[in-house]
Order: C-alpha cells, then sequence, then structure tokens
C-alpha cells in the first residue's frame, strides 16, 4: 500500500474516531423525554448520515493534506479544531444535558466549518465541495438544537 493510500485511510479513520467518541454520549431516556421539532429525522438517520459525512470529510482533509504544506497548515489546524468541537457538542448535547451550551457549541462548530470549507475549496476545489454536505447537515442540527432548547 502507497503512502497515499494510508493517509487517505489514516484521515477517515481519524474523522470515525470522532464520532466514535461522540457517540459515548449518545441518546439516552433523557433524549428520548424531551420535545423535538417534527422536523427531527428517525434516530437511525443520525448515524447513516454521520458514517456518510466523517467518510467525505475524510476524504477532504486528505486531499487538502496533500497539496503543499505551506498552504495546508492553517486549513488543516481548523479541521482539526472542529472535530474537537464535534465530539465537544456531544459531550455538552448528551453527557451533560446541556441544550444551551451545546447550542452555542454547535454555533461555533458550524463556524469553523465554513471557514474550513471555504479554505479547502482555495487549496482543492472537491475538498471545498465534500465539506458542502457537512455543513449543511450541521446547519439543520443547529435548527434542531435551537427547537429542542426553545420546546424545553
Amino acid at each position: 500500500m502507497n503512502m497515499s493510500k494510508l493517509n487517505l485511510i489514516l484521515w477517515i479513520v481519524l474523522c470515525m474516531l470522532a464520532g466514535i467518541i461522540g457517540s459515548l454520549f449518545g441518546p439516552g431516556e433523557w433524549y428520548i423525554s424531551l420535545q423535538k421539532s417534527s422536523l427531527t429525522p428517525p434516530n437511525i438517520v443520525f448515524p447513516i448520515v454521520w458514517n456518510i459525512l466523517f467518510v467525505l470529510m475524510g476524504i477532504a482533509a486528505w486531499r487538502v493534506s496533500q497539496k503543499q504544506q505551506k498552504v495546508t497548515s492553517l486549513p488543516i489546524a481548523l479541521f482539526l479544531i472542529q472535530l474537537g468541537f464535534n465530539i465537544l457538542w456531544s459531550y455538552l448535547f448528551f453527557g451533560v444535558q446541556r441544550p444551551d451550551l451545546a447550542l452555542i457549541d454547535i454555533i461555533i462548530l458550524w463556524s469553523l466549518i465554513l471557514f474550513t470549507t471555504f479554505l479547502f475549496y482555495r487549496i482543492d476545489k472537491v475538498a471545498g465541495a465534500l465539506m458542502i454536505p457537512y455543513l449543511g447537515w450541521v446547519g439543520f442540527a443547529i435548527f434542531l438544537n435551537y427547537s429542542i432548547y426553545n420546546l424545553n
């Protein structure tokens, strides 16, 4: 296996690892008892969508990481920071059951994704495009988080 393929696998695994860590704080009885927006998808949708997004994110980060290091330092750093905010959201929302703090986190997360997407696009148009579904999903998640905060 060449180094490029190994790097691709490592980026995808890193993104999946963020999902695994986040899932440690998964929904439980507390979440089930909450009032939710009528637009909230069935619970089965979330792991399916997130797994697809984590693969797309990993491919995007890999594509950027293959470029000249001088131009990739900030975008890769932002990508890693937003992964941290992604994990933090699960902890705040499900772990400590604080939709208010999670809402603040997810707004920051969305902003970091937007900036990362923009920087990725400037370096590699495909990498930027691969981040757009993630940006959209987290935007929808802001609405869902706000709805839970507002309804409860």
